[in-house]
């Protein structure tokens, strides 16, 4: 119970161009196949029992998903699942048809798993395959369990049938090992993951991954001034907080990163002094989500060998009670030399990120990226089906809300500012840690942290509220979602906001 080790070994997945023959079908158990919204009989013509299938789609209710469900008669018996989209079709809608179409496929006898996308031209079923494989390889990914009984895998491989050239998937794999990272972290129960095993988890990866490893104890932060962090920190009975930082470099030339990432890591938050009521508390463990987040991130990044140089910086500790834990009023000065008035022991995530922004912006990184499990305002503002993101470059605004249409992890940005301290005015300290009437703390918060960027680094936050559903989100059918491992590559493999160092 006390072991840590994520199983990170990727599902295999088999490409076959060209026509799909009945043999090829002999090979799957299951077989999601994608249609357009009006398919044609050439289109069932480019498949075995194409006009039986036709038929079967004829007699089920236009508009539900799936589609249909029927089985062929071959060897196998395969069972096929169908589902429409179009090629214009959004991101988020064709990831949320393939969690739904795996879902319905993986309730039989687990198997391999055929993936068929006809009717498309080549450019869009290629989006169309890549984005069912990545619901693919989120289900059949084994998130911990603790039962006596271990429940058998989903799916044991991947065949993409029909396919008009050669897909190169390895982008959407490093992306589902990074989401896989980070949701396996966040449903992992706090007796087990705790400072230490995360830690230790942490410099393993490192190990086998060739990163650069170091902790930051509380001994250091103290000499570093790290008041902020250390605050909530001081609750725990044990000296198990710290700052992590990890290091990618391409080249051994790469000096400064081109892009930090920052992650939220409280382990387990009771609300500390200002203690949360059960049902806040009850799901606490997953309040680590924006570093698992970042760590994800910075995986699927390292996998892919991208020719940037990244730091990732984890803020790991818990938030507790206890005759040490910090108080109301109490005044801490940060890593900058500012001074923080205490106003609510449960907005701790700030405190723990704003010494961890002030030593990666000194860094002199090209941007920082940080995710946390912020504020209960940003759900409130806009649900969980989205994330907030802020920024000290209002002229991104559009670019992140793009970004997040094109790769299926929707956001939407809010304002930050000088404008927004009025409301942490404090006549005992720099500022107040939040305001205590609690309006728009959203954006109080965002604006808070951007007080501990320095150098003027561009910097991007993301209060993740589209962290945890209950039904699953987009392509995740598991509550913990890992949102923002597949929006931060986005930003960074499509919108080019980073370059390599030269």
């Amino acid at each position: 119970m006390n072991t840590v080790t994520p199983d990170l070994h990727d599902i295999r997945i088999y490409q076959k161009v060209g026509r799909v023959y009945t043999k090829a079908l002999d090979t799957v158990d299951q077989l999601l196949l994608i249609l357009p919204a009006r398919p044609t009989m050439a289109d069932f013509g480019k498949i075995p029992q194409g006009g039986k299938l036709q038929a079967v789609l004829r007699k089920h209710a236009a508009g539900s998903t799936p589609a249909f469900t029927t089985r062929l008669n071959n060897k196998k018996q395969t069972l096929v699942v169908g589902g429409i989209t179009t090629a214009d079709a959004d991101a988020f809608d064709q990831l949320t048809l393939g969690r739904k179409l795996v879902a319905a496929a993986t309730q039989q006898k687990p198997g391999s798993l055929g993936i068929c996308a006809v009717g498309f031209s080549a450019d869009a079923q290629a989006r169309v395959v890549n984005n069912v494989l990545a619901a693919a390889l989120a289900a059949g990914f084994k998130l911990p369990a603790f039962k006596s009984k271990a429940a058998p895998a989903k799916i044991k491989s991947i065949r993409l049938l029909g396919l008009d050239r050669p897909l190169d998937t390895s982008r959407t794999e490093a992306e589902a090992k990074g989401n896989n990272l980070a949701r396996w972290l966040a449903v992992l129960p706090p007796n087990i993951l705790n400072a230490v095993s995360y830690t230790d988890l942490v410099r393993g990866l490192a190990k086998a991954r060739g990163w650069q490893f170091k902790r930051y104890a509380t001994k250091e932060l103290e000499s570093l001034g790290a008041g902020a962090f250390l605050a909530v920190a001081q609750g725990n009975e044990d000296d198990s907080a710290g700052i992590l930082r990890l290091r990618y470099r391409p080249t051994t030339k790469a000096a400064d990163a081109d892009l930090s990432l920052v992650g939220k890591g409280i382990i387990f938050d009771t609300g500390g002094t200002n203690l949360k009521p059960f049902q806040s508390m009850l799901d606490m463990h997953g309040d680590m989500q924006g570093s698992a987040v970042a760590l994800g991130t910075f995986l699927a990044i390292s996998e892919l060998k991208l020719p940037i140089a990244v730091d990732c910086w984890l803020a790991l500790t818990e938030n507790r009670t206890g005759p040490k834990a910090y108080k109301s009023q109490d005044v801490v000065t940060a890593a900058n030399g500012k001074t923080i008035q205490t106003i609510h022991t449960d907005a701790e995530g700030r405190m723990a990120l704003a010494d961890t922004l002030v030593f990666a912006s000194r860094e002199k990184p090209r941007m920082i990226f940080d995710f946390a499990t912020l504020t209960g305002s940003c759900i409130n503002a806009i649900t969980s089906r989205y994330s907030g993101v802020f920024t000290n470059r209002p002229d991104l605004h559009p670019q992140l809300k793009r970004t997040g249409r094109q790769c299926g992890e929707r956001v939407w940005p809010f304002p930050i500012g000088k404008e927004f301290l009025e409301d942490l005015k404090s006549e005992t300290a720099d500022f107040m840690q939040c305001s205590p009437k609690g309006s728009g703390d959203h954006i109080l918060a965002a604006s808070f942290l951007a007080e501990f960027i320095e150098n003027d680094t561009p910097w991007v936050h993301m209060d993740l509220s589209a962290s945890d559903n209950e039904r699953g989100l987009g392509h995740i059918g598991s509550k913990f979602t890992g949102f923002g491992v597949r929006y931060a590559m986005s930003v960074i493999l499509d919108e080019n906001l980073f370059k390599a160092n030269d």
